[in-house]
């Protein structure tokens, strides 16, 4: 069985984002082993600057690498990442299961990844060019996973040839 990890940059405080994680989570849990690690995000000032803003990447990020399994095929969501339709990204989980028995999601924090964490990425995805909340798109990737396992299940089934 797959193992999809997911680390993300922040807690989630809301409970109606806890309830939808909840709920894929118990839905992914006949398709995949999934398991969830949420990092600390840094306290952002009111007045930031490059330099702070890229301190605050630094120590987010480098406390994502020490999380990172070598073995594991590693996936960043970023803003210039390839963008996929539900159909191409069921198809593209399943060649990657075909190599690898661990996949790796990376939400990182508001501030973004930095580029040494990106050049770890073995793949680099972006559901879309519009900003939302990391609580959200945690949300979405989770979405994402599952419909791919329902679009690749219900193909599977389709090639099956009926006995008559």
């Amino acid at each position: 069985m797959l193992t999809i990890n997911i680390i993300c940059v922040g807690k989630i405080k809301e409970k109606f984002f806890k309830d939808a994680i909840s709920e894929y989570s118990k839905r992914l849990s006949k398709y995949c082993k999934l398991n969830i690690l949420e990092l600390p995000d840094e306290k952002i000032p009111e007045k930031i600057n490059d330099s702070i803003s890229n301190e605050i990447k630094e120590k987010e990020c480098n406390n994502i690498i020490n999380h990172l399994k070598k073995d594991s095929y590693v996936v960043c969501l970023d803003l210039n990442g390839k963008e996929f339709s539900s159909p191409q990204f069921s198809e593209k989980l399943d060649k990657i299961s075909m190599q690898n028995s661990k996949v790796t999601f990376i939400i990182g924090g508001s501030l973004g990844l930095t580029n040494k964490l990106l050049s770890l990425a073995d793949e680099k995805i972006c559901f879309s060019k519009m900003t939302f909340p990391n609580q959200l798109i945690r949300i979405f990737l989770l979405e994402q996973i599952f419909r791919a396992f329902k679009i690749s299940n219900r193909w599977k089934l389709s090639q099956v040839i009926p006995i008559i």
